[in-house]
């Protein structure tokens, strides 16, 4: 039977214990995944069957939107004891941002953990997308001055109330942290060492300022599982995790794929009709309003059509080249500058780009002209195509390079440039170019 049929049948059944034997062994990740599938009154009553802890652990893995939706038919009461309560305090406090503040503040006056409901907002002060409100901060930390003996029971009574323990860290009498402690080291040393001989020193942390972006690429760099996160003077505050870190990177994966296909705002399949027209149309006016500078310019150059006309049959070929080629170029760009892999000059990116293009020129311009030859143009139409095509292949990887660094270097998210924007650019610099040359070739 698979997962769903099990939720199925276990919504058709009254009594509790049978309900709990049914879906026991389901992971929350397959459950909120089948979730998605049922409607809203089976939702609401498979959340009024299972117990809290499962609850919680489920509405960790929906989206923003639908979990928001979910936690609206709790009361404020029900959210700070039932889900907050069984959450990881960086958990909890992504689930509260969806409420209200009024309503936040009721849910975390009634969490019954006062130091939880502390750090949780604590967790809300950090700006979106940083370290800070990434990290957790149910830790295990001892003092470097303990004996080993003496750190195991701390380090015991610390666990019993973290779900999952990722490291033991260690700090000095001013919570300034020195270190981390190896399991191994302290269950193979003597019961008296002192901490300070054990802990290896700490390597790498993050401010909790720290862009997440940039966390993400020191965890990456350094293959780690998890980092501490301290501020400006070295206070231990919380710890980043490598599945906290997984979730921003697929978020930020699927913002930059939208904004690279022209959507100005974060759309979902299921949003209204007037939300996704409002995260369409404004890269569509653009690319409109480029449709229409292309016209002007095709009607300014009638009389050049008129007098050769075997010129319009290649302008769908020259835009359709400048666009491919700057989309080619931007996408590298803004690959690299998300994966930290900037370039130090942006001279020596726009030469290798210069290359590039004169490579690629060459070799496609080349075809062009072979290809135009073998059926039947006119040597001279022939030779405006290929220069053209040259020309604007060279351009376009110039521009296409040129733009998204452009734009990291204004703080502009450079994803954009990868849109509608450098395509609708080429394909009028690239029309404008085409007759130029046509002009200069052909001298009509």
């Amino acid at each position: 039977m698979n997962i769903k049929a099990r939720m199925l049948k276990a919504l058709s059944v009254a009594n509790e214990a049978e309900f709990a034997q049914i879906i026991e062994g389901i992971h929350p990740a397959d459950i909120a995944e089948v979730l998605e599938s049922f409607n809203a009154e089976e939702r609401s009553e498979f959340f009024e069957k299972i117990d809290p802890e499962l609850a919680a652990d489920i509405l960790v893995e929906f989206d923003e939107e639908e979990r928001g939706e979910l936690v609206a038919t709790y009361s404020t009461e029900e959210i700070a004891q039932e889900l907050v309560g069984n959450m990881d305090s960086d958990d909890a406090a992504d689930m509260l941002l969806e409420l209200s503040e009024d309503m936040t503040r009721e849910v975390l006056a009634q969490v019954e953990d006062v130091e939880q409901a502390k750090n949780i907002a604590q967790l809300l002060t950090h700006e979106e997308d940083t370290a800070g409100a990434l990290m957790a901060t149910e830790l295990v930390v001892v003092n470097e001055r303990l004996t080993a003996i003496r750190c195991v029971a701390a380090m015991r009574s610390q666990a019993a109330k973290i779900d999952r323990v990722h490291a033991v860290y260690v700090i000095n009498d001013d919570d300034i942290l020195v270190g981390t402690l190896s399991l191994k080291m302290l269950l193979t040393a003597k019961r008296t060492v002192p901490i300070s001989e054990l802990y290896r020193p700490i390597e790498h942390t993050v401010l909790s300022t720290t862009p997440a972006e940039e966390v993400a690429n020191v965890m990456q760099k350094y293959d780690l599982f998890v980092i501490p996160v301290v501020n400006a003077i070295g206070e231990l505050l919380g710890r980043i995790t490598l599945d906290d870190i997984v979730d921003f990177i697929r978020e930020e994966a699927e913002r930059d794929y939208q904004l690279a296909s022209g959507l100005t705002d974060e759309v979902e399949s299921d949003d209204s009709v007037y939300e996704v027209t409002r995260a369409r149309i404004p890269w569509l006016l653009i690319g409109l309003f480029g449709g229409i500078i292309v016209a002007l310019i095709i009607g300014k150059n009638e009389e050049d059509i008129k007098l050769v006309p075997a010129l319009a049959f290649f302008m769908p070929l020259i835009a359709a080249m400048a666009g491919n080629v700057g989309v080619q170029s931007s996408a590298i760009v803004v690959q690299a500058l998300a994966s930290a892999r900037k370039e130090n000059k942006m001279i020596e990116k726009l030469t290798k780009e210069l290359a590039i293009g004169l490579f690629n020129g060459v070799i496609l311009s080349l075809v062009m002209y072979g290809a135009g030859l073998l059926l039947g143009y006119d040597q001279l139409i022939t030779l405006t195509v290929s220069t053209s095509l040259f020309t604007v292949i060279v351009f376009a990887s110039l521009f296409g390079t040129f733009i998204p660094l452009m734009l990291d270097k204004l703080k502009i998210d450079a994803a954009l440039a990868t849109g509608p924007f450098i395509t609708t650019a080429n394909d009028v610099i690239g029309l404008i170019i085409y007759f130029q040359i046509g002009r200069l070739i052909i001298g009509y």
